[in-house]
This record gives structure tokens, C-alpha cells and sequence, in this order.
């Protein structure tokens, strides 16, 4: 019996280790070419929210690191530079809505100097299937709603949902969610305002990470 044992344990053994190597190899064989998908779907969302035809530097290479209140937490945030002719332009900012009905969402919001939304798009969010999650694109235009609209300061108070008296539509049955998102936006686009007297002093995402 113990012989049986020790064979089946060998045989269990080198099995393991089999697979394991072939895993490793499969990884080794796939990593660029997943890599490289990763790398065109960031691309493309980067895309949504500043339009390529805004920019002509490589935005993915212009990555810095953000921290401030006004970004939803204290949390590191990647911010990713646009610029046209060497000049800045615009930016597309990761950023947070901490007060999503179901918690924290959340979104990378590109924007000019000149506080003009440029895109919108929701990354991660928890809200309620059939309400809250209507901000995805896919479910809903709603996220669109928010290019070319123009943020004058911090009391302009259109910047808010029909609700609270601004001009962005709620769903029904869930204000919660698309109010988060309205702040979130608009305390963003206020601070990516103020980046052109930061950008030389910001880290960039490889020094910081």
C-alpha cells in the first residue's frame, strides 16, 4: 500500500510540475501579444475621452501621477497628457466618485485648459443593475452628455441633475448615482485647469510606481 502511495505521489508530482511549466510557457508565449491588446484598449479609451484629433503626442507615454481631495480621495491618480504641436492642451485624469449609492466609482474624465469636457467614461462601479448602472455606455448614451459641456467655476450651478436644479437628467428611480458622477466631473475638470502650472513639476507613472 505504501508503494501504491509513493507512486501515485511521484505520479501527482511530476504532473504538477508539467503543468506548471506549461503554464509558464503559455505566459511567456502570450504576455506581448496580451500586453499589446491591454495596450490598445487603453489606447481607445483614452480615445473616448480626449478624440484623437485633439492631439498628436503619444498621451499613453505622457502618464503622471495626481493626488487631491478633488479627485474623490487622497489615492494616487494616473493623469495622461495631451498635447498638439509640443503645446499642452488637454488631459484625461482618472478620478473618483466616492459616493456612488452602492460606493466608490469609478471614472476618467478628459477635459481642456479651459474647462470643456472633452469625454467621459465610467472604469468600475458597483451601482444597482437596471438603475444605477445606466452611466455605462453600453446600457446608456447618458456618459455622453457630458462633452462640450463647459464648467464655469465652482458655483456654476447647472452642474448638477435636473433634481437639485442643473441640467443633467436623472434616472428614474436612482438620483444617487448620476449625482455622484455630475460632482465627480465637475470638481475634475476644475482641477485639471489648473495642471498647466503643475505639469513640470508632477511625477511621471514609472518614477512613482
Amino acid at each position: 500500500m505504501l508503494n501504491s502511495m509513493k507512486k501515485h505521489g511521484i505520479t501527482l508530482a511530476v504532473f504538477a510540475a508539467v503543468t506548471t511549466g506549461l503554464t509558464a510557457v503559455v505566459y511567456q508565449l502570450t504576455k506581448g501579444t496580451i500586453a499589446h491588446q491591454a495596450a490598445l484598449q487603453h489606447k481607445a479609451l483614452l480615445d473616448q475621452v480626449v478624440p484623437a484629433e485633439n492631439y498628436d503626442n503619444d498621451m499613453q507615454d505622457e502618464c503622471y501621477v495626481v493626488s487631491d481631495p478633488a479627485l474623490g480621495n487622497s489615492a494616487p491618480h494616473h493623469l495622461y497628457l495631451a498635447r498638439k504641436n509640443g503645446q499642452p492642451v488637454a488631459a484625461a485624469l482618472e478620478t473618483t466618485a466616492p459616493d456612488g449609492y452602492s460606493g466608490a466609482i469609478q471614472l476618467l474624465v478628459g477635459a481642456d485648459f479651459n474647462g470643456t469636457v472633452l469625454g467621459t467614461r465610467v472604469m468600475e462601479h458597483h451601482e444597482t443593475p437596471g438603475l444605477g448602472d445606466k452611466i455605462e455606455l453600453r446600457l446608456s448614451d447618458w456618459i455622453t452628455l457630458f462633452r462640450g459641456q463647459k464648467v464655469n467655476g465652482q458655483d456654476d450651478t447647472r452642474w448638477a441633475v435636473k433634481k437639485d436644479g442643473g441640467i443633467f437628467d436623472q434616472f428614474t428611480g436612482a438620483t444617487i448615482t448620476p449625482r455622484a458622477v455630475v460632482n465627480a466631473v465637475h470638481r475634475t475638470t476644475l482641477y485639471i485647469e489648473t495642471l498647466p502650472t503643475k505639469i513640470d513639476t508632477l511625477p511621471t507613472c514609472g518614477a512613482s510606481e
